[in-house]
């Protein structure tokens, strides 16, 4: 099936994506970071509709707009149990579960560590998955209520993902990843995409979405175990988050 994909930015650095399944008309906004922002966006596409909520976190930049949106257009909310602490929920999912926008399919996968109960959306047939604060471009979310145990798993839960998914990460934080990235990991395949995305944000392009293969090339969160052989597997990635929060670029 086709799902028509609209990214814009909003807030300070965050992305809005807007997903519509093609075959019925169903529109849902993946988190509501700034509910005008989205609203604008809607209006611009011509889609006339909003359908569903997809939180994939409680967080406020991405559960913040629910009332609102709900209020607005009268659209139904998915997301974890954990949105409940500051926004309104019409449906808790976990991994394991589906939910359907029309006659697409998103898989729900467990992936927390940056809250306890994150979760990202994935539609197999589209080859897109919706990620949050999980995975960045070159990088991964802190870990504010987890451990690097629960995050490394998350990790490799998306990294296991068919090569050719694009990963639709929530905030542009790619250029600051990169400096971190060639601080830790001499491979030169880092080296060149770092050139690529500093030459993409000097022009204001967006460095989302990714690919699962690029990230495994690229990300050294992914790449932890083998920039720390000294370490066991989550030992390595905890030590590589440990750098990033105090790296200073």
């Amino acid at each position: 099936m086709s799902l028509d994909i609209r990214q814009f930015p909003c807030l300070s650095d965050n992305y809005g994506f807007l997903v519509r399944d093609a075959a019925t008309g169903q529109v849902a906004t993946v988190d509501t970071p700034d509910a005008e922002a989205i609203l604008h966006e809607l209006e611009g596409s011509g889609w006339g509709r909003l359908d569903l909520i997809l939180n994939t976190h409680w967080h406020p930049d991405h559960a913040g707009g629910n009332e609102r949106l709900k209020s607005e257009t009268g659209c139904q909310i998915v997301g974890p149990a954990e949105v409940r602490r500051i926004a309104p929920l019409d449906r808790d999912v976990s991994g394991g579960e589906t939910v359907q926008l029309g006659d697409t399919d998103f898989q729900v996968l467990p992936v927390g560590g940056h809250t306890l109960g994150h979760i990202a959306y994935w539609s197999a047939e589209n080859s897109a998955a919706f990620v949050g604060d999980t995975l960045f471009a070159m990088g991964c979310g802190r870990l504010f209520e987890g451990d690097p145990g629960q995050m490394w798993a998350s990790l490799k839960r998306l990294s296991d993902l068919p090569s050719e998914t694009r990963l639709y990460c929530a905030h542009e934080y790619t250029a600051a990843n990169a400096r971190f990235a060639l601080s830790v990991d001499p491979d030169p395949a880092v080296r060149a995409r770092a050139d690529q995305v500093f030459a993409a944000r000097e022009r204001g392009e967006p460095t989302v979405p990714t690919t699962v293969a690029l990230e495994q090339a690229t990300n050294p969160f992914l790449r932890a175990p083998l920039l720390r052989p000294d370490l066991e597997t989550v030992e390595a990635f905890a030590a590589i988050r440990a750098a990033k929060d105090s790296f200073s670029s």
